[in-house]
C-alpha cells in the first residue's frame, strides 16, 4: 500500500522537547521534525506502507495543535 508524504501531521509537542509525527493511528517522537519524519517512514515501511512524493520542506507538514 502507497500514502503521499502530505498525510503525515507534524507538531511541536508541548510541555517537552522535540516534536511528533502522526499518520494513520501511528505516533512517532523525535528531537528534530526530519528525525520525527524519519522515525514515522520507518515506522509505516514495518508495517507494508510505503510513502510517496517526499515533501520539499518538513516545515509544509507542520501543524498547529
Amino acid at each position: 500500500m502507497e500514502i503521499t508524504a502530505r498525510k503525515v501531521k507534524i507538531f511541536k509537542i508541548k510541555n517537552r522537547k522535540g516534536y511528533a509525527a502522526v499518520c494513520r493511528n501511528y505516533l512517532t517522537e523525535g528531537r528534530t521534525c526530519a528525525q520525527a519524519y524519519e522515525r514515522m517512514e520507518k515506522a509505516l515501511r514495518r508495517n507494508g506502507i510505503a510513502l510517496t512524493r517526499a515533501p520539499r520542506t518538513l516545515n509544509s507538514l507542520l501543524t498547529n495543535v
